[in-house]
């Protein structure tokens, strides 16, 4: 029982303690592209170490005591499965089914989740051809409408989409700067990262780390997409740019420039800091990719022992 023990606590540091750290890390906004691979390293985590540890607490006996050498041979995926023990029976499928489902929950809920997208994502097209129209200039589809908005729909079928109003309201380069931000979440297939976190919090509802994960990676995102905008276009005009279409509402399934999140963007596309240092880089990014290995690491305790 003192695997078990030791992972149901890894977990909780993972899923309860790390995520208020690394929302509070003042690292974080300096680097949005590595805050989110940590994220996404937590969440990994904490799946791998509950998938362990319901299999220590539900798996026979025999091969509880061989640890994860013990599963793999349950699955006959190690050389001498079959010929040490005895052949895998049903009860050792139905064994191996409860940690698998741990790990199917999420992946089943972000394909529903980029089902729903898609869905949503065509009857908006249908409505675009209808009430839009091709703007070839911007490379980007026209709206009639008086509130300056400027959005995206990723996936296959990427498009931008700018209202009237943003036309009216924006200058040149700023229209040019939202544009770019755009195209940044298309680029970089932000709807993904979308996704995933919102599956994650579907299957693991009222976890903190779900629900951080969720809300500090939507900011996250408008951070990098503002990076590339700021690759080309002066800070005074995406902040200026980002003020006038804040208030533009987008739909569900698209991703745009504005939003409850524009203040701290504001602040930080205005007082730009220092890049973290290569140090944090490599210990965030050395960190990220290993903490998913101690779970595995704690489980083959009794193996190696």
């Amino acid at each position: 029982m003192i695997t078990p023990l030791v992972l149901g606590t890894y977990a909780l540091l993972v899923g309860a303690a790390a995520p208020y750290a690394l929302a509070r890390a003042r690292w974080a906004h300096r680097a949005p592209g590595l805050a989110v691979l940590a994220w996404q390293g937590l969440m990994v985590t904490f799946v791998v170490t509950i998938a362990l540890g319901v299999y220590h607490l539900v798996l026979a006996e025999q091969h509880v005591h061989n640890g994860l050498a013990g599963l793999l041979s349950a699955c006959g995926m190690l050389p001498g499965a079959t010929t040490s023990g005895s052949v895998p029976t049903t009860g050792d499928a139905a064994v191996l089914l409860s940690p698998a489902l741990i790990v199917l929950l999420p992946v089943g809920w972000f394909l529903r989740m980029t089902w729903l997208t898609r869905r949503a994502q065509r009857r908006h097209l249908d409505m675009l051809a209808v009430v839009g129209s091709p703007a070839p200039r911007y490379g980007a589809t026209l709206v009639d409408h008086d509130t300056p908005a400027v959005y995206c729909l990723p996936g296959s079928s990427r498009r931008v989409v700018m209202t009237r109003g943003a036309v009216k309201a924006l200058t040149g380069e700023q229209l040019q700067a939202v544009l770019a931000h755009e195209r940044a979440h298309i680029t970089g297939r932000h709807h993904l990262l979308h996704a995933a976190t919102e599956a994650f919090e579907r299957a693991f509802p009222k976890l903190p780390l779900a629900r951080l994960a969720r809300e500090q990676t939507a900011l996250l995102l408008e951070m990098i997409a503002d990076d590339r905008a700021l690759r080309g276009h002066s800070r005074e005009v995406l902040a200026s740019a980002m003020c006038q279409v804040a208030a533009g509402n987008v739909p569900q399934s698209a991703l745009g420039a504005g939003g409850p999140s524009v203040l701290i963007r504001l602040r930080r596309v205005l007082t730009p800091q220092a890049a973290p240092r290569r140090s944090t880089w490599l210990g965030v990014v050395g960190g990220s990719l290993t903490v998913p290995l101690l779970p595995l690491l704690i489980a083959c305790g009794p193996a190696v022992s």
